[in-house]
């Protein structure tokens, strides 16, 4: 079959955090290894649709979730709820429908994905018009719900938990429509890697103790050094991983201020070799982003959330920490007596990989991708009988 012949699915994402491109790269890799007729095609909505407003307003976008966050908190609080103000806000980042319908015309997808919300928006908004008959499928890349990602004509939503399918459920979503698989992701991180083998490859030694550190896609670790500087107070010397990201600043100053620290450091920007990170850690040490916890679920890595960002990773922490999947440190005092008691008593690790074991799924992205081609076959008997 020539590629002009191939069936079509079309993903749409975003790069206003590392989650969204995550789920769709997941996604991509699960076609792309199960289906070789059908060719997925990844798009970034704003990119595409605003490319002079984009990169405008993905630097105000990270700049407000470093510099003001409560601003960020304020926005999300506001709209979790569907209300008017709500619907205005939705409105303004989801102009551009048609764009949208052009890239609709050209690529002529048999089903379209969605995994950021105002993709998800302008989808509805296009088959309430009557302008497309598409069926897409929206995937909710957090353990939490919000107002944007909620819309009437959604063919089918994918989500990380029960808690959040029965959150769905009290919005008024028909509970056929939800599917709890778990969030999405790659390959990598459900594969067993050795950590003896692992880590001379990065200079560490696999018997030592070993902390993980992500601050995300953009490297918001914490409070920035005094995090890392407060680690000097721990008793037992230890290993850590430090991922900045592609803040090359933070990494910087890092490694110039840990020089003589009598811990040993491993400190790197963003790489894509995340899992062999994780598969050599005893402990994580990030944001809530709900990929990353997928992940470390995923690997059985267990998590230490410090200093969340306002919003969605507020929701996640909260979600986690009562299954009781992480712990959670409020403070860099409170940050190092977590650390120290998790290194001398190892029984609340081993009690959280086993939990990790009933929330987790390694099916998830395939189990993801038999609901998008159920939709799409669904759209095709539709569209038979409308004939």
């Amino acid at each position: 079959m020539n590629d002009c012949e191939k069936e079509k699915i079309l993903i749409l994402s975003a790069t206003f955090g590392d989650g969204h491109k995550q789920v769709a790269n997941a996604i991509n890799e699960a076609i792309e290894f199960t289906l070789p007729n059908v060719e997925p095609i990844i798009l970034d909505v704003m990119e595409w649709i605003h490319p002079s407003l984009y990169p405008v307003s993905n630097y105000f976008y990270r700049r407000i979730i470093k510099k003001f966050p409560q601003v960020y908190s304020y926005l999300y609080k506001r709209t979790r709820e569907k209300n008017s103000f709500s619907v205005r806000l939705n409105t303004l980042f989801t102009v551009g429908m048609g764009s949208m319908l052009e890239i609709l015309e050209k690529i002529n997808p048999s089903v379209v994905v969605s995994t950021y919300p105002f993709a998800s928006s302008i989808m509805s908004k296009l088959k309430e018009q009557g302008l497309i008959d598409i069926p897409f499928v929206t995937i909710i890349t957090d353990y939490t719900d919000h107002s944007f990602w909620i819309h009437p004509y959604t063919d089918q939503y994918i989500v990380g938990s029960n808690q959040i399918r029965d959150r769905l459920i009290c919005l008024g979503v028909e509970s056929h429509k939800i599917n709890n698989t778990g969030i999405p992701i790659c390959q990598k991180f459900l594969k067993h890697q050795s950590r003896s083998i692992l880590a001379p490859k990065y200079g560490l030694n696999s018997n030592k103790f070993t902390i993980l550190v992500m601050g995300g896609g953009d490297g918001f670790i914490g409070k920035g050094l005094s995090s890392f500087q407060a680690f000097e107070g721990l008793a037992l010397q230890v290993q850590f991983i430090i991922i900045c990201g592609r803040n090359k600043r933070l990494r910087k100053q890092i490694e110039e201020e840990l020089k003589t620290s009598k811990h040993n450091f491993l400190v790197t920007g963003y790489c894509d070799c995340v899992n062999e990170m994780m598969a050599i850690s005893d402990l994580l040490i990030s944001k809530p982003g709900g990929v990353t916890i997928s992940e470390a679920m995923a690997m059985e890595l267990p998590l230490l959330i410090y200093n969340p960002l306002p919003g969605q990773e507020e929701d996640n922490a909260t979600f986690l920490v009562d299954a009781g999947l992480a712990f959670r440190a409020e403070n860099e005092k409170e940050l190092i007596t977590k650390i120290h008691s998790i290194i001398y008593d190892s029984i609340p690790l081993l009690s959280m990989k086993q939990k990790t074991r009933q929330y987790q799924t390694k099916t998830a992205s395939i189990d993801a991708l038999d609901i998008i081609l159920r939709t799409a076959n669904r759209g095709r008997k539709d569209q038979m009988v409308v004939v």
